[in-house]
This record gives structure tokens, sequence and C-alpha cells, in this order.
């Protein structure tokens, strides 16, 4: 009888008020809605990570291009994605799930590539996550402190993340991060193999 009584009681604590199904709402405001958004979001914050260790690596010049691009090309997809009425969530997941292959095959092999190329993937993905994580959204005053709270949290992640390989000089230690990279590029597969099974992943 304790046991039926305990379970209905988290039942009811766990019970949600509503189903949110793309931005989250904290009441903390639009700010902390796109951080705490970013947060719960793996397809964010993996390929940030993944992206920084391979910049990192490439060091401290692709570090700043890939941040710069990552910033400007995220604001630039959420704006686009709140004034543009539709974008197509086949579009944004196949695109995610390429580039999660791409920078993580970058990493795995430490490929070498300049500067301005990193600058350039960092762009790519902050314009593709921007569009998928504002897309249905009208653009409004709250939504863009909304995108603005999520850049800023992958401004910091990136930071962070790339701040631990840029000073690495030891091979194992270079190992351990790319083999981070091998994880991203594995997840970019079944991704794909999602998608193609069962459509688009929105959110």
């Amino acid at each position: 009888m304790k046991w039926r009584a305990a379970f209905g009681a988290a039942a009811l604590v766990l019970l949600p008020e509503a189903a949110q199904a793309h931005l989250v709402i904290t009441g903390m405001g639009p700010v902390y809605d796109g951080m705490l958004h970013f947060g719960l979001s793996p397809e964010d914050y993996l390929p940030i990570v993944v992206l920084a260790f391979f910049s990192g690596l490439r060091g401290s010049s692709a570090a700043r291009m890939a941040l710069g691009g990552l910033v400007v090309g995220w604001l630039a997809g959420g704006l686009v994605a709140m004034y543009v009425t539709s974008v197509s969530p086949e579009l944004t997941s196949v695109a995610t799930a390429m580039l999660f292959l791409v920078l993580g095959g970058l990493l795995a092999s430490n490929f070498a590539v300049s500067a301005r190329a990193v600058g350039v993937a960092g762009a790519l993905l902050g314009l593709v996550r921007g569009l998928a994580d504002l897309a249905g959204t009208a653009f409004s005053v709250p939504h863009t402190l909304t995108l603005i709270g999520m850049t800023a949290s992958g401004f910091v992640v990136f930071s962070l993340a790339a701040s631990l390989t840029l000073p690495l000089k030891r091979a194992w230690l270079i190992v351990a991060a790319r083999v981070s990279g091998s994880w991203l590029a594995a997840l970019g597969l079944l991704l794909l193999g999602w998608i193609v099974r069962y459509g688009p992943i929105v959110g």
C-alpha cells in the first residue's frame, strides 16, 4: 500500500503541465530559455565540443576563426528562421547529421586544414543549428533574446572546450581528444539511418 502511495505521489510530481515541442520555457526570461534549450539539446552542444577540440588542435588562430564563424552563423541562422515562414525539417536534420559526420571525421583524422576553413566549418554549424532551433517561430524580441541566449551558451561551451586541446602536446592526450570525433561521426551515421527509416528529427 505504501509503495502504491509513493508511486502515485511521484507520478503526480512528474506529471507535466504542458508539452513544449520546441523552445523551452523556464519562467526566468527568454535569455535563460535559450540557454536551457541549448543545454538540453545534444545536437547543439556535441558538434560544438568536437569543433572546439579540432580547432584547438589546429592552433589559436583556427580556434578564433571557428568561434567567430560559429557565433555569426548561429545568429544569422536564427534570424533567417524567424523571418522565413517555413524551414524544412528534412533539410536541417540531414544537414545536422552530415555536420556530425564531417566534424567528427575531421577530429578523428586530425586532418590538416587552414584556419579559414575551420572558420567556415564553424559558420556552417552555427547556420544550420540556428535555423533548426528557431524554425517555426515568428520574429519577436523574446525570440531574439532566446537566440542570444543560445548563442552565448555556444560561445562559452566552445571557448571552454577549445581551451582543453590548445595546450595539448602529449600524443596520448591528443589521441584521447580525437576519439570523441569518431564517436560523433558514428552518431552522424546513426542519425542518417534514423532519418531514412523514421523521418526527420524535429526539435
